[in-house]
């Protein structure tokens, strides 16, 4: 289990706790894979903008079903609300990773930055260090 507990640069900042990071291993020609993790603030904020240096794009999704059909779509920011821990996984919100520029190999760690606003509206970037873990490995339900 990778778990991180991420100091605030700026006193303004609470204390945000990282559990359980982990992305799906890509086979060649895959452009895109899934980060996951368990996210608890201290106190309320939002997850405004998320970066990697594998991907040339990186997002907030969220997964929904609409007519019985599962849509993934881009999310301004993910709220976090104080205390409570926000689950990113496979079939709901995640981090979305485009744009790979090279395979994502099971055993690596991938870096992902978190830019996080507080309510006083001021932002911190966090590191996190994501685990890679081959298909066949991944916990939960299987998509």
């Amino acid at each position: 289990m990778l778990s991180i507990l991420l100091a605030a640069a700026s006193p303004a900042m609470a204390q945000v706790e990282v559990k359980d990071a982990w992305m799906r291993a890509t086979v060649n020609q895959q452009k895109a894979t899934g980060a996951f993790m368990s996210l608890t603030a201290a106190s309320n904020m939002r997850v405004v903008e998320v970066s990697s240096p594998v991907a040339g794009v990186a997002e907030i999704h969220e997964m929904m079903q609409v007519d019985n059909v599962m849509r993934m779509r881009p999310l301004n920011a993910l709220e976090l609300p104080a205390g409570k821990t926000v689950e990113l996984k496979p079939g709901g919100s995640h981090v979305m990773l485009h744009d790979l520029k090279q395979p994502i190999k099971e055993g690596d760690v991938v870096p992902v930055t978190l830019v996080l606003e507080g309510g006083d509206g001021k932002r911190t970037s966090v590191e996190v260090k994501v685990a890679v873990r081959a298909v066949n490995a991944m916990p939960g339900k299987q998509h």
